[in-house]
C-alpha cells in the first residue's frame, strides 16, 4: 500500500489495530502519523484516549501499557509512538517464562486500540517476530526513498493534489536545487502557494521568485556555463557565491555539481547521445538534456573523471580535511581547475 492508500481507509474510518511505518523516507511516515494525531479522534477525546510517545523517553512496556487500555466514552483510542527506532524494545526471549510481552500482544491486539510505530531512517528488520505479527495482524509500509528520477512526477502529483499546476521546467528545477528531501520540497511549495492564484501554473520565475534561486546566479546558471565552458559566466557566479554563502552554501554547491558531473559520465557510456537518449535513458527531464548534451562534449571521460574527484576533494576541505579553506575560496579554486 502506498501513503496515500492508507490515507483513503483512515478516511474511511477503516483501522488496523497495529501499524508499522517504517523506512528511508520519513516524509511519507509524517504524512499518515500526523493525519492519525489529527484526525482520528475528535478533540474531545484526546485527553483521555490518545497517547503519543517518543521513542528515546520510552519503552515497550510502557507502551504495551498503553495499548492495552480500553477507550473511554470512545469507540477508539490511538496510541503513537515517534521516533520509534530510537526505542528500547527489548529482546525477544526476555521473558523467563517463554512468553514475550510485545509478541503476546502483537498476537492478539485490542480491536479497540489503534497502535501506531513510526520507524524512521531505516527498515525495521523483517526477521524480527514482531515484523511477522504485526504483518499478520495489523498493517506494514514500507516509506522508500524517491530516486532522483522520479522527483519532478512526484512534485508534479503534489501541486495537482493542492489544486495547482506547474510547468515542467519549475518542477525539473526545483527537483534539483532541493534534491530529494520531500518534507523540503513540500514545505517549499506550501509556502510558494500561498503567494499565488489558486489554479495558476508555477513556473519558473515563481520558483526563482519565492524559493530563493537567483534568476541569473544558480547553480543551474553554473552548470549551463560550465557546459559551455563559458569562463566569464561561471567566474560571475562563483562571486555571487562567494558574497552570498548563506543563501549558497557550498555544500548544496558542490551536491548539484557532483550530480551533474556523474551523469555527464552516464553520457559517455550512452550508445544515444542524443538530447532525447539522454533524457529517456538518464530520467531526467529533456529541458536539461541538452546541457548534459554540451557538456560531455566539453569534457572526455578523463577529464570527468577528474572532476568529480575533486569535488569530493573540495567537500572534504570544505569540513577541515586536509587543509581547510574559506568556502568562497574554495569553490574559486575548484571552478579554475574543472575550466583549466
Amino acid at each position: 500500500m502506498t501513503a496515500q492508500d492508507i490515507l483513503k481507509d483512515l478516511k474511511s474510518r477503516k483501522f488496523k489495530p497495529v501499524y508499522l511505518l517504517h523506512g528511508e523516507e520519513p516524509y511519507f511516515i509524517d504524512v499518515v502519523s500526523n493525519y492519525v494525531e489529527h484526525n482520528i479522534l475528535p478533540d474531545a477525546e484526546k485527553g483521555f484516549n490518545q497517547s503519543v510517545f517518543y521513542g528515546k523517553d520510552t519503552d515497550i512496556m510502557t507502551v504495551l501499557g498503553a495499548a492495552k487500555r480500553y477507550p473511554m466514552m470512545a469507540d477508539y483510542q490511538v496510541v503513537l509512538v515517534k521516533e520509534a527506532q530510537d526505542m528500547k524494545w527489548g529482546k525477544e526471549d526476555d521473558d523467563k517464562k517463554g512468553i514475550n510481552p510485545l509478541l503476546s500482544y502483537l498476537d492478539n491486539p485490542l480491536p479497540s486500540t489503534i497502535l501506531v510505530f513510526c520507524y524512521k531512517y531505516g527498515k525495521f528488520d523483517k526477521r524480527k517476530k514482531a515484523y511477522k505479527a504485526i504483518d499478520k495482524n495489523g498493517l506494514i509500509f514500507e516509506s522508500a526513498a524517491l530516486y532522483d528520477n522520479k522527483l519532478p512526477a512526484w512534485i508534479k502529483g503534489y501541486v495537482t493534489s493542492k489544486s495547482y499546476k506547474i510547468a515542467p521546467q519549475a518542477s525539473a528545477m526545483l527537483a534539483e536545487y532541493l534534491g530529494n528531501d520531500l518534507s523540503k520540497i513540500a514545505n517549499e511549495l506550501d509556502k510558494l502557494m500561498l503567494n499565488i492564484a489558486a489554479g495558476q501554473e508555477i513556473s519558473l520565475k515563481e520558483i526563482q521568485d519565492n524559493i530563493g534561486i537567483s534568476k541569473e546566479y544558480n547553480v543551474f546558471e553554473l552548470q549551463t556555463a560550465l557546459a559551455r565552458k563559458d569562463v566569464f559566466k561561471a567566474n560571475q557566479i562563483i562571486n555571487y557565491f562567494d558574497a552570498n554563502q548563506k543563501a549558497n552554501p557550498i555544500v548544496v554547491v558542490l551536491a548539484n555539481l557532483n550530480t551533474f558531473f556523474t551523469k555527464i559520465l552516464q553520457v559517455h557510456y550512452l550508445k544515444d547521445k542524443s538530447q532525447n537518449g539522454i533524457a529517456r535513458e538518464l530520467g531526467i527531464n529533456p529541458f536539461f538534456a541538452k546541457d548534459y548534451e554540451a557538456a560531455a562534449r566539453s569534457f572526455d571521460y578523463g577529464k570527468t573523471m577528474n572532476i568529480i574527484s575533486l569535488l569530493r576533494e573540495c567537500d572534504l576541505r570544505s569540513k577541515g580535511v586536509d587543509g581547510g579553506a574559506p568556502h568562497g575560496e574554495l569553490m574559486k579554486e575548484m571552478l579554475f581547475k574543472i575550466l583549466h
